[in-house]
């Protein structure tokens, strides 16, 4: 087989999925198209992102900004939906609050800054965006509302965004060879001289003076896992791609970047129980189970473990998966009665599911297999009897129906498991990706272990360390590749362009002295031997004198 890739190329982005792609755009734009080496087949391209829904989180002030980023708002949209705003304010609140402020302040406020401005900047390049009603709001009193700080996402999921980005890539002539993966980077006096890539079990390298790494975490990697999230996580299913290994984080350690961000942490959510191993893109991400806050989750004791109204699900998914890892048996059941039933999302009605179903309460223990039957009928009694149904349900807002006198409280949307017919979900850990990675600075460079860029490696996406830690804001994750990948785009391509112009002068500074230097007879300028480099190129006439102490250059005659 041929070769998918030339023996140079002057940027060569690692990874195909959202940050990847976005970073090639950008770069595109200034004229300099780059490689992008994904290690997926095509079948499988763009990463964890084409598992996603294609929620993204940005601010916006008024329904003018809002609107700057929406595909299009018909009358009925601006009639029936109250759109709200969600300030930058709030969405760094919301960033501190969930990641325990330990997010680095600065790459902070590059996402938060440039969401909107990002997401226009995708729409300007063909990606759709769509209001998120499905997910992301409750009709009450005929409106839909806003719940959770998400209201966009890309019209066709997370599928829709990759054949968008890619038919975005097509039009500006970028060249993708799949099933070629990075195994290491090269460097010299000057930085990044080349990258080292694997194709059809035949290794060379690619001449290069600038890499961007957008090619993920390492949450497809079991020994990766192990080693730095801690024990069982191997053991964890895996949500998206099984081609995030860790490759361009080790490969850049191994130059002498700086890790950066929580290594021992990672985005992780309640998972169907029997989920393949790896996501399915047939799938998608309709094996998570993410209405827990409308009924109770309990562990193989049948005991509850967590407060399942604790805040919107945007604020609590991505670290429920990890509480549910440290159960025994690694699993858990998310109940449900048919007062709210309706509210389930559509992930709950697909045919891949673990469920168990009953008219009465023992005859839904039966059919939780693993659970404690016993002890999840003594649980069910218990929660009933502390709800506080003297408060109004209201799913669009932290309604404060909780429980009373529980050693693990329910905060809101508490209601009584009593209304037949039961029904039970099975869910275990699925990871998304690892929150540990390389340090970079705000124009998306990679920092060695002393603090110092290193000449020629960018980053983008997941394995940009100090964003997120312990958790995560819903919808925040295209929202970063997207902004990061854009930035280091500019950045290697200003690298490049820098590095274009510093050869023109040094290559036009060599043609000036050679031809000097070439021509001096006597002290008397005859002519000149015009030289480019090592080339000679022409030759002119020409006359003058010169010497210490006397003009420059006097011409003859």
């Amino acid at each position: 087989m041929d070769a998918p890739w030339p023996n140079e190329a002057e940027i060569v982005v690692v990874g195909a999925g959202n940050a990847a792609i976005c970073a090639a755009l950008a770069a595109a734009e200034t004229g300099v198209v780059p490689l992008v080496i994904e290690a997926a087949p095509e079948a499988e391209r763009g990463g964890n992102s084409a598992y996603t829904a294609g929620a993204m989180r940005f601010a916006y002030a008024d329904l003018d900004e809002y609107a700057e980023v929406i595909d299009e708002l018909s009358e009925t949209d601006r009639r029936d939906v109250d759109f709200g705003r969600y300030t930058e304010d709030r969405f760094f609140d919301d960033l501190f609050r969930v990641t325990e402020n330990r997010c680095d302040p600065d790459l902070a406020e590059m996402l938060v800054r440039r969401s909107r401005a990002t997401l226009a900047w995708m729409r300007r390049q063909g990606i759709r965006f769509q209001p998120s009603l499905g997910r992301q709001a409750f009709k009450v009193n005929g409106k839909f509302r806003f719940w959770g700080g998400v209201a966009c996402e890309v019209v066709g999921g997370g599928p829709g965004l990759i054949d968008m980005l890619y038919a975005a890539a097509g039009r500006a002539g970028i060249r993708i060879a799949y099933e070629t993966r990075m195994v290491g980077l090269e460097t010299d006096d000057e930085g990044i001289c080349g990258v080292r890539i694997e194709h059809g079990g035949r290794r060379r390298t690619i001449r290069t003076r600038a890499v961007i790494l957008a090619c993920g975490g390492f949450e497809s990697n079991a020994e990766m896992r192990a080693r730095y999230l801690g024990p069982d996580w191997d053991l964890a299913k895996v949500r998206g791609t099984r081609f995030n290994n860790g490759e361009g984080i080790s490969s850049a350690l191994a130059i002498g970047a700086m890790p950066a961000g929580h290594w021992s942490g990672c985005h992780a959510v309640g998972w169907d129980l029997n989920a393949p191993a790896f996501g399915d893109l047939a799938i998608g991400d309709q094996f998570q189970k993410h209405s827990y806050p409308f009924g109770i989750m309990v562990n193989a004791r049948g005991e509850r473990f967590l407060d399942e109204g604790a805040d919107f699900r945007n604020y609590t998914y991505a670290k429920y998966g990890r509480e549910i890892l440290m159960q025994p048996g690694m699993f858990a059941w998310q109940v449900f009665d048919a007062k709210v039933s309706h509210l389930l999302r559509d992930e709950y009605r697909i045919r891949e599911v673990t469920k168990a179903r009953g008219d009465t309460l023992e005859e839904l223990a039966a059919g939780m297999e693993g659970v404690n039957a016993e002890g999840f009928l003594r649980t069910v009694a218990t929660f009933n009897e502390a709800v506080r149904e003297d408060i109004t349900f209201d799913p669009n807002v932290k309604d404060g129906r909780g429980t009373a006198g529980l050693a693990v409280p329910k905060s809101n949307w508490a209601n009584t498991i009593a209304e037949p017919p039961f029904v039970a979900y099975a869910v275990t850990c699925g990871i998304t990706f690892t929150f540990g990675g390389l340090k970079v600075n705000t124009e998306a460079m990679v920092e060695n272990v002393a603090g110092v860029p290193i000449p020629g490696l960018f980053a983008a996406g997941e394995l940009v360390g100090g964003l997120f830690a312990f958790n995560y804001p819903g919808g925040s994750g295209l929202t970063s590749g997207a902004v990061f990948g854009r930035q280091a785009g500019e950045s290697a391509a200003r690298h490049i362009l820098a590095a274009r112009e510093g050869r023109r002068s040094a290559q036009g500074l060599r043609m000036k002295i050679s031809g000097i230097v070439d021509g001096m007879e006597s002290g008397v300028i005859r002519g000149v031997s015009l030289r480019l480099g090592d080339v000679h190129v022409g030759e002119a006439a020409c006359g003058g004198i010169f010497g210490v102490g006397r003009p420059p250059l006097r011409r003859q005659g």
